[in-house]
């Protein structure tokens, strides 16, 4: 039998990359309509705002149940289902006529997007490993990045023409393109690495991912500053657009340029001579931005000094994606489908937590507590993994 080509490097980097940046663009890319939509569905803020915490709640969950099934079954096949059931659910979005509808479709539609999200890392994985999956992730990060500079100037644009529900419409030709790709892309699991039963993959699989302290330590770590970066979606819609008066196509602009920072860090992360200094000098500058933000949010700073502070910000903050998610797929490369759905989940879990906080009280001061909050823990985090977790050493001079 005439043995199937593999797909080019070239394919799988431009389509793990777009897999990843799933989860943000089901989120970026509606962001310069948030005040929109309260109008349109005559709710709050803080309702609207649930819809992310929803979608939140899908994209954690989902991963558990996609994560271990691709170790049963393989990579493609729960992909191809995690599309479809996508448009489906976009489509639901679409035809919503009360924000209850629209939130629920927001909760499906999180669900579905999570097998893009979790087998993006477990594909990278089962193709490559220690330096070349650092680099790999870190290009694979990079291309999160654009796809996420280009997400909300898109949704910008897609508003401006035809409101909230043209960005929608954008969404469910993304989720027809990459359906197609996968459909395209060859099984990257062989058949003698596939569970051999589903009581292998949920109980033995999960127990021995678990008793893995290092990893917990990474995906705590991971999830934290995933956190950070929920408390910049959920905010930075109302205190631009709102308190500093920018318009939704400006928004888009600015939205984008702060996630290049993201790309670039992400991608620089692999210059490092090790992941461990990535990660705790990652760390060490979200802790220190955080502090003079937080002063400067509650403060009521000027617009540019908040740019300037949330740029660096998110720049830290890519070095540190790539980083925790390098170190904790590598510790744990034989469960590589349920690593990563609890690394994904780890992540959103942290990211539905905040929206709603966020719009409490005055939303400047909120913000520059959760970010100086969230930075604290994960600069811990970050300290207690490189020195093999051991907690008394945390605050010692990294190497």
């Amino acid at each position: 039998m005439k043995l199937r080509r593999k797909n080019s490097k070239l394919f799988m980097l431009v389509f793990l990359g777009t897999l990843s940046a799933f989860g943000p663009f089901v989120m970026d890319m509606y962001l310069p309509t948030l005040p929109e939509m309260t109008g349109y569905f005559r709710t709050s803020s803080s309702m609207v705002q649930l819809g992310l915490t929803t979608s939140m709640v899908g994209l954690a969950v989902g991963q558990l149940i996609f994560g271990p099934l691709s170790d049963r079954y393989g990579r493609r096949k729960p992909l191809i289902i995690a599309l479809s059931l996508f448009l489906l659910s976009t489509a639901g979005c679409i035809l919503a006529s009360n924000i209850t509808q629209f939130i629920a479709m927001r909760l499906l539609q999180g669900f579905a997007g999570s097998g893009a999200v979790v087998l993006s890392r477990s594909i990278a994985t089962d193709k490559y490993s220690a330096s070349e999956l650092a680099t790999m992730l870190g290009l694979i990060g990079a291309i999160n990045g654009i796809a996420t500079v280009a997400a909300p100037v898109a949704g910008g644009i897609a508003a401006g023409i035809s409101g909230w529900k043209g960005i929608f419409w954008c969404l469910l030709l993304l989720g027809a393109g990459l359906l197609a790709g996968s459909i395209r892309m060859h099984e990257p699991l062989s058949g003698s690495k596939m569970k051999k039963n589903s009581r292998e993959v949920f109980l033995g699989g999960f127990r021995e991912v678990l008793h893995n302290r290092k990893f917990l330590t990474y995906i705590l770590q991971y999830g934290l500053t995933m956190a950070i970066i929920f408390i910049n979606v959920a905010s930075a819609p109302f205190i631009m657009q709102e308190h500093f008066c920018i318009s939704q196509l400006m928004f888009s602009l600015i939205f984008g340029a702060n996630a290049i920072a993201m790309a670039v860090t992400s991608a620089l992360a692999s210059r490092f001579r090790s992941m461990k200094k990535a990660l705790t000098v990652s760390g060490d500058g979200m802790l220190a931005i955080s502090i003079i933000l937080c002063i400067a949010l509650v403060s009521g700073c000027g617009f540019w000094l908040y740019e300037g502070l949330l740029f660096l910000l998110l720049g830290m903050t890519g070095m540190s994606f790539t980083a925790s998610n390098a170190l904790a797929m590598e510790s744990e490369q034989k469960n590589a489908g349920i690593a990563s759905a609890l690394l994904g989940m780890a992540g959103f879990l942290f990211g539905g937590i905040v929206p709603p906080i966020v719009g409490m009280g005055d939303m400047m001061a909120t913000a520059g507590i959760l970010f100086l909050t969230f930075s604290l823990l994960s600069c811990i985090c970050a300290r207690a993994a490189v020195s093999g977790i051991s907690f008394r050493k945390i605050f010692q001079p990294y190497a």
